[in-house]
């Protein structure tokens, strides 16, 4: 692992049906990823529905798969927000994506390895 890396959890929530969710112990934060990435049994389990199939990602050992993607709720701590998520087979990493973290207005303190809140919204 290197260094200013660290986990955190999480909870996905269905984006119709917010009484359907699930608690994610151990996600990676990852701002080298776009994505988030969920077990795709966690997802199903919630009911969340893949609506884009055979996107293609390029893994950090240069690796190109193709993944399906959906939509859910993310809460980390008291923010939340909805994002796209991937559904991640046996062998992937889960992974709290930067396409997440910004729509919870989270920054990433690499020195005490914890999300802080990014501060006031830019605005036109």
């Amino acid at each position: 692992m290197c260094m200013g890396t660290f986990y955190i959890g999480c909870k996905l929530e269905n984006h119709v049906h917010r009484t359907k969710g699930i608690r994610i112990a151990k996600a990676l934060v990852d701002t080298g990823s776009e994505y988030t990435w969920i077990p795709t049994a966690k997802l199903e389990t919630i009911g969340v529905k893949r609506e884009k199939k055979d996107l293609r990602f390029a893994m950090a050992n240069g690796k190109i798969v193709t993944r399906s993607v959906g939509f859910a709720i993310v809460r980390v701590g008291k923010e939340f927000t909805i994002d796209e998520v991937v559904f991640a087979e046996p062998g992937d990493m889960v992974l709290l994506g930067a396409r997440t973290l910004e729509g919870l207005n989270l920054m990433v303190n690499s020195a005490q390895k914890k999300l802080v809140a990014a501060g006031p919204l830019p605005a036109a």
